[in-house]
């Protein structure tokens, strides 16, 4: 008796000439019955469908789609979207973005030249339909490219010319942030900043600054490394060392303020609000935390996503419209972290177009 001999398939993908062999159609009718609006006839339909399903068979959209100039890919152009409120921005845009329709690419640039080369070849090479770069680190060369390209483009929290941007109304919330602390009678106040200089950053720190010199208040202001934990333990050690110790700290990011907390109460004992008022800002889930009840403005990333899914659908349908800047507003959240003063708010999102 001779000897049988298995030949194992060869892994990979259902192809459509498999699915047309096993309904015993042509390849062209397998590609008909997955094209909307194509004329199939009710039984190759069925066929055809009965086979996929058999097989496991799903559309390669990708292909299809550079082969119509539409890859559905956005990319997501960002430096360390682990850390902080990042890493909630970038899954409320990935999830929106899906919702959408499209695949979203999340583009880490890293921080070194090689690094920063790989991410341009990675988000160019795959030739996404749209671009959309967050606050931080990117460099303005990914916005350059996404311009030489033809990519819609929006940018989150920081400024480029010629760009769709959603934008936190930092400015507002650090100047609140200054009048909540004056009212409730602190005149020596701390702010807790970053060595980052991202966009947002700056503007949380400048607007704090000059609303507190405003209402008569003093302020000292340090710099962590960067915009982390480590950071906020950095600036608290300087801040707090002090002979002339502040009674309130504005935080530019939650981090920061979990990060001045800890030092406060760990390493000199003070009691929080009792001893020293805190603030920060993102409202990350963390600050909710008993360990924390941190008070904090509010950036819901939900919201932001939405608005700038709201942008690419414009300017996808009109490539030609001016530019469209939509500024959202960052209510305070108010937890235990902090005894202030009663200041009107404004209202929970506004729009500049």
């Amino acid at each position: 008796m001779a000897e049988e001999t298995t030949v194992a398939a060869k892994p990979g993908f259902v192809s459509a000439l498999q699915v047309a062999q096993r309904a015993g159609v042509s390849r062209s009718a397998v590609s008909r019955t997955f094209t909307p609006g194509a004329s199939v006839s009710p039984e190759t339909r069925e066929k055809v469908m009965r086979a996929a399903e058999e097989l496991g068979y799903q559309v390669n959209d990708l292909a299809r789609g550079l082969l119509a100039n539409a890859s559905r890919l956005v990319g997501l152009v960002v430096t360390k979207p682990e850390v902080g409120f990042r890493a909630h921005l970038m899954a409320a845009l990935s999830r929106a973005l899906i919702r959408r329709g499209n695949v979203p690419i999340i583009i880490d640039t890293g921080q070194t030249e090689p690094e920063l080369d790989a991410a341009r070849k990675a988000l160019f090479g795959y030739r996404a339909e749209a671009t959309i770069i967050l606050s931080g680190s990117p460099p303005s060369s990914f916005v350059d490219l996404a311009r030489c390209n033809g990519q819609p483009l929006i940018v989150i929290g920081r400024s480029e010319s010629d760009c769709d941007h959603v934008r936190i109304d930092n400015k507002a919330a650090a100047r609140e942030a200054a009048a909540r602390f004056v009212g409730r009678g602190f005149r020596r106040l701390g702010l807790a900043g970053s060595k980052s200089g991202t966009p947002s950053i700056v503007e949380r720190e400048d607007a704090f600054r000059a609303e507190a010199a405003r209402l008569g208040a003093e302020v000292v202001f340090e710099r962590g490394g960067d915009s982390d934990y480590a950071g906020g333990r950095e600036a608290a050690r300087l801040l707090l060392n002090r002979p002339d110790r502040p009674q309130a700290i504005f935080c530019v990011n939650d981090l920061i303020a979990f990060g001045v907390m800890d030092v406060a109460r760990h390493e000199l004992g003070l009691s929080i609000p009792q001893d020293l008022s805190v603030i920060g800002f993102d409202d990350v889930p963390e600050a909710a935390w008993d360990a924390y009840g941190l008070t904090t403005f509010r950036q819901d990333p939900d919201v932001m996503a939405a608005r700038a899914m709201e942008l690419l659908d414009r300017r996808q349908g009109d490539a030609g419209l001016a530019p469209t800047v939509v500024k959202i507003t960052a209510p305070l959240i108010v937890r235990q972290s902090a005894a202030l003063a009663e200041v009107p708010t404004a209202g929970q999102d506004i729009s500049n177009r």
